[in-house]
């Protein structure tokens, strides 16, 4: 058995232009019992919570780049022993934890051409991945051409949805791909999430799923947008294809949600755009020597990433803490991992790593969800920490 490599240098996890970039995390601090927010750089680690109790609350700051900056206060440890205690999940020693707290964690679906018809795949093959094979081959003779260009809400795309219900191939996925309406869904409890270097979980039952690599946007409670990091939008495939209705169930399991290394904060050097063009790289190592890399191009998005905060958040609904919201990604693995019609699916041992140079890199590796450290403290437990070290203002 080929044992892959699970530990994720500073220099790996870090942006490439990181002297550059406000970067914001989360540190687990064993002599206070509890979390702090973070700014970290190549060199040290800073504790923002004499300042700033969340990340939430940092977020809400005018300015946070300005505002970390100016709260930075002790230092913690340097990035690099934190970032090795955080990857042999040393539970004794500071280490780094999913970069947000207070925000609810949301997720779009359905936001790339690929994605939507896979999921429409998945809907006919109702979780098979041999069938899954028929039907793709079936789809793309009778879709054709680029739905890229179509864009979603327009006469073009209604005119297309027309074609499809004539053709029997009408689906709720390609409603939400090219209907007036994005896909937004909780993807996990707040404070569920999962950082680098932690066990990501899917379910012992499922038998086809993947991981769906994603760049996630950082809002404050009125919806502007701050910054951005990686997240792991983990799928059981199997589930979903089965019945929309299961999507709780395959999108919300014990370590499901990963999210990190950290949050790049939007400043003159790092905006919106740059998420607009950005690259996502996955890399999955499997101890059975398997290997998988692919990318996904953010410029080939359907919907833009201000065209999916607005349904998320406005009138219709709010978000006092603030949000996270995974974008969507275009991987949609087809390639056979063992024998042949069986498609991808993960296996225990995995280790995905997710990256883009002005981000960085979020490594983890798969396990049972039944088996990932358990989901122990919520929104009481950190509020009694906080009223604990006198926090709370």
């Amino acid at each position: 058995m080929t044992h892959t490599t699970w530990p994720a240098s500073l220099t790996d996890s870090l942006p490439l232009d990181h002297d550059a970039a406000t970067l914001i995390g989360r540190a687990w601090d064993p002599r206070v019992a509890g979390p702090s927010p973070v700014l970290v750089t190549a060199h040290e680690v800073r504790d923002l919570s004499g300042t700033f109790a969340t990340v939430s609350e940092l977020m809400s700051a005018d300015e946070p780049a300005a505002a970390a900056r100016a709260a930075a206060g002790a230092v913690l440890g340097s990035a690099e022993e934190i970032l090795a205690a955080t990857m042999r999940r040393d539970r004794s020693a500071t280490r780094f934890l999913s970069p947000i707290d207070l925000q609810c964690v949301k997720a779009a679906g359905v936001t790339f051409a690929v994605s939507m018809i896979e999921r429409v795949i998945e809907e006919r093959a109702r979780g098979d991945a041999a069938e899954a094979d028929r039907v793709r081959a079936q789809v793309l003779e009778v879709i054709g051409g680029d739905l890229g260009a179509i864009e979603p809400g327009s006469p073009g795309a209604m005119r297309l949805k027309s074609y499809l219900i004539d053709q029997g191939l009408w689906s709720q996925y390609l409603e939400v791909g090219i209907g007036p309406d994005a896909e937004i869904f909780t993807k996990c409890p707040v404070l569920a999430s999962v950082g680098t270097g932690e066990e990501i979980g899917v379910r012992r039952t499922s038998e086809w799923n993947n991981p769906e690599p994603e760049v996630v946007l950082v809002l404050d409670g009125s919806g502007r947008i701050l910054g951005a990091t990686l997240g792991n939008d983990l799928n059981l495939r199997d589930y979903e294809g089965r019945s929309a209705l299961l999507l709780p169930e395959a999108k919300d399991n014990n370590a499901s949600a990963s999210l990190g290394p950290f949050i790049r904060l939007f400043d003159e050097r790092f905006s919106l755009d740059d998420v607009r063009r950005a690259e996502v790289e996955l890399r999955v190592q499997g101890e059975d020597g398997f290997e998988l890399r692919a990318s996904s191009d953010m410029s080939l998005i359907s919907r833009d990433p201000e065209d999916l905060v607005s349904n998320l958040l406005g009138p219709h609904h709010q978000y006092p803490d603030g949000a996270v919201l995974y974008l969507g990604t275009l991987f949609a693995p087809t390639e056979d991992r063992g024998e042949p019609g069986a498609g991808f699916t993960h296996r225990v041992g995995d280790v995905v790593r997710i990256s883009s140079p002005k981000l960085g890199a979020l490594v983890n590796r798969v396990a049972h969800s039944e088996t990932c450290a358990p989901w122990e403290f919520g929104v009481g437990a950190l509020m009694r920490n906080l009223a604990e070290r006198g926090l709370l203002r």
